[in-house]
């Protein structure tokens, strides 16, 4: 029998100048190719057994929401258009880059405008191979690329200018790595409740995970669905209270301030959620809102 297929999957990430944009997000075929062969190059500095394995990419990028989403379905298609592709069996690993014809990129792999100008953009990989040394490769890209992952100079460079972007970084980081930045940078913007639900959905989308946490709102993610409970303002009102003992004496323009709030946070959250490709159902809860979710 031979030897399982295993994937590594990463990401070049751009960290751009703030206030620059991308004069455009996909690359013909000739200059996708020249992008993947310097990643290759890039890769191989870093761990020499990477250069035995198939190297897949797209000469184009993403926001960190579209490839952070639960199957990591950018890079799925990125496998899947791969593993059609000729050649191979020669002992080296290919290098098999998707560019665009006629302005449009094969498969699923357009990225959204809804989420371009953001300022970090990211190039997809992904590694494959064989067990055994897919499995050496990965290892390595978990333990060290998120501090040596630095891309080459001219990478970095053939990258800015072939995407005429302005950049001020760019290193090579795992899809481990980038939840983890993904997690301090919604730290920062406040949304840190939201992350364990959120890390839950993209590597464990089979369990379950809970936000109850008053005053945040209320959210269950179980079956691939995140389940926000609608209360009413004298049911939000009294579960602020249980918590804290908060909202007892509340006046009335205290308390729609509160649940106004309230209210704007849980479209905050079901917007993230969403970009992050995970479905929301708002449930009117009656009763018990954690029973009833």
């Amino acid at each position: 029998m031979s030897e399982p297929i295993l994937h590594v999957l990463g990401a070049l990430a751009l960290e751009l100048t703030p206030g620059s944009s991308a004069a455009r997000d996909a690359l013909p075929q000739r200059e996708a190719g020249e992008l993947g062969a310097a990643m290759a190059r890039d890769l191989a500095r870093f761990t020499p057994q990477a250069a035995t394995l198939d190297l897949t990419t797209t000469g184009a990028h993403y926001d960190p929401v579209e490839l952070l989403r639960p199957g990591w379905p950018v890079h799925r298609e990125l496998d899947q258009l791969g593993a059609r592709a000729p050649g191979g069996g020669s002992g080296g690993g290919r290098i098999i880059a998707f560019g665009s014809h006629d302005g449009r990129l094969p498969g699923a792999l357009s990225p959204s405008p809804d989420y371009a100008g953001g300022p970090l953009r990211l190039v997809p990989w992904s590694l494959a191979g064989a067990g055994d040394v897919a499995s050496e490769v990965g290892e390595a890209c978990e333990r060290d690329l998120m501090e040596r992952g630095m891309a080459g100079a001219d990478t970095a460079l053939l990258a800015q200018e072939a995407f005429g972007l302005q950049v001020e970084h760019a290193r090579y980081l795992t899809m481990h790595d980038l939840c983890a930045l993904m997690a301090m940078q919604y730290e920062h913007a406040g949304l840190a409740p939201l992350w364990p639900v959120l890390e839950t959905a993209l590597l464990s989308p089979e369990r379950e995970a809970w936000l109850d946490a008053p005053p945040e709102p209320l959210l269950r993610y179980a079956g691939q669905e995140a389940r926000i409970a609608l209360l009413t303002p004298a049911a939000w009102r009294a579960r602020n209270a249980a918590a804290n003992g908060d909202g007892k004496d509340m006046d009335d323009e205290r308390l729609q301030r509160g649940f106004a709030h309230y209210e704007a946070r849980q479209r905050q959250f079901a917007a993230v959620l969403r970009a992050h490709g995970v479905a929301v159902t708002f449930a009117h809860c009656q009763g018990d809102p954690a029973a009833e979710l």
